[in-house]
């Protein structure tokens, strides 16, 4: 069964296409160690909530934007090797490809998926 690997992150809205460029590099490098798919989403229609949100869970301010990713793997131990790999690339080193967003409130996870509909 597949595996999903999710994000959260809040990135200043100036930095849109710094992040875009940084996405790119990255996430080729996660598809040459065998993601399947890899989607990088930028906040359009991201409501406030009156408990919890989307913008809270992330810390975001007010010149930042809520981005929502996620990278579909063929199994959990495509992701665990390639995460390990991933570990000594140099075109994952954060002095080649610098963050263009505050990593430390990036939420993310592993899941396996449970239900899967298409047409």
């Amino acid at each position: 069964m597949s595996y999903v690997d999710g994000f959260v992150l809040a990135v200043p809205t100036a930095n849109r296409e710094k992040f875009i460029t940084h996405a790119r590099t990255g996430d080729a490098v996660f598809m040459e160690y065998g993601a399947l798919r890899v989607v990088e989403c930028w906040g359009d229609d991201v409501p406030h909530g009156t408990q919890t949100d989307f913008f809270r869970c992330v810390q975001a301010r007010e010149d930042e934007t809520v981005v929502f990713s996620w990278i579909e793997w063929p199994d959990k131990a495509t992701r665990d090797a390639a995460m390990k790999k991933m570990m000594d690339d140099p075109r994952m080193d954060p002095a080649t490809n610098p963050m263009p967003f505050d990593g430390k409130r990036l939420i993310y996870g592993g899941f396996v998926p449970v239900l899967e509909l298409q047409p």
